[in-house]
């Protein structure tokens, strides 16, 4: 197999797709903007590059077969796409959980653009629409270490997937065939209310913290002053408040594929313990 790149491996899913490839061998380049500030595992090779510049991504996919695209949530340059499918015969596209876009309709998310981008670039593509990470419960952190945690909707119910399980999906889809021009919504095994996080965590880092509800109206405003985006923290609510009634969604995708349960919320909150403390 000649190599594999992954971008985004500085991140929270893209450091495990690296070491996890290295551990077996594999050859893989890491794409880092500053390769100084980056310490590979042993074998990996780093390559300076910005998917923001096209004309930085030469080097990175010389040779390269298979790529991990990690769209780092900026405006999307097609010409950086063309560049990725023009080298490599095989993409794994990290996006989210949208609707498929038919031909002409206009796409409302960055992830929709990079699939239909993708879609019609010519080369083999498989997409992980993962569901809404776990890591995203790190932003309780300095609440959970003060003992109270105030936020909206203690009963909606989520499915957030482990980062770990992402990367070890995105290793397989990576490494074996049977993937092309699959779509896979991943999740967790189960859905936990925001309240069941919060007593989780607790749990697992052995703090005292109680959750106190947050009136939706004083969310917006804290929201939209710490987001800065009116129209997402609004969608954001939205949906929070959809999940009360109708929990978000429990897929078997990454035990079909993996052929081992979805690791659950309380594992990622042990494994990032230390985080909370």
């Amino acid at each position: 197999m000649t190599k594999i790149l992954v971008t985004g491996a500085t991140g929270s899913i893209g450091r495990h797709i690296v070491s996890t490839l290295a551990a077996r061998g594999l050859p893989v380049r890491a794409l880092v903007r500053d390769p100084a500030r980056y310490e590979p595992a042993e074998g990996v090779e780093v390559v300076a590059g910005d998917l923001a510049s096209p004309r930085t991504l030469g080097p990175a996919l010389r040779g390269v077969h298979s790529v991990y695209l990690m769209w780092p949530g900026i405006p999307v340059d097609p010409e950086s796409v063309r560049a990725v499918a023009r080298q490599a015969e095989r993409v794994v596209y990290l996006s989210t959980d949208v609707a498929d876009l038919a031909d002409g309709e206009p796409a409302t998310s960055y992830h929709q653009e990079m699939e239909r981008l993708l879609r019609t670039s010519g080369t083999s593509w498989t997409f992980l629409r993962a569901i809404d990470f776990a890591t995203n419960a790190l932003r309780w952190a300095d609440q959970v270490k003060q003992g109270v945690v105030r936020w909206p909707y203690a009963q909606a119910a989520r499915s957030l997937i482990h980062e770990r399980d992402i990367a070890d999906v995105a290793v397989h889809a990576l490494t074996t065939g049977g993937h092309d021009r699959a779509a896979y919504v991943l999740t967790g095994p189960e859905a936990v209310t925001h309240a069941e996080q919060v007593k989780i965590i607790a749990e697992e880092t052995g703090r005292q913290v109680r959750w106190e509800e947050l009136p939706v109206e004083t969310a917006r405003a804290q929201l939209t002053a710490a987001w800065g985006n009116a129209r997402f923290v609004d969608a954001r609510l939205k949906a929070w408040g959809a999940f009360v009634d109708t929990p978000e969604r429990v897929t078997g995708t990454v035990e079909h594929l993996l052929g081992r349960p979805a690791l659950s919320f309380r594992t990622w909150a042990r494994d990032h313990a230390d985080d909370f403390r």
